[in-house]
């Protein structure tokens, strides 16, 4: 039985390269390490002075997506009976 486009599986075969394994990953990969060393040597007083920011902005992320936007508080012990 012939296979459609659609019934074949989208896993990589072993032939199959990766984004960040081919030739353009790798220069990826080398841009970002040149544009990081960058960023650090011009501009670490920035970049230092940031991190006294830090704790302010990482207080309501963590409560964000800790919390998934306060929807899912399920498994408490109350039951739905009770408040009847």
């Amino acid at each position: 039985m012939p296979t459609s486009l659609h019934d074949q599986s989208r896993e990589n075969t072993p032939g199959q390269e990766t984004f960040w394994r081919s030739p353009a990953g790798f220069v990826f990969i080398g841009f970002l390490a040149i544009a990081g060393l960058y960023l650090w040597m011009e501009h670490r007083a920035h970049l230092l002075g940031a991190l006294v920011w830090l704790p302010l902005l990482i207080c309501p992320l963590m409560h964000l997506f800790m919390h998934h936007g306060h929807g899912g508080h399920s498994g408490g012990s109350s039951s739905k009976g009770a408040d009847q």
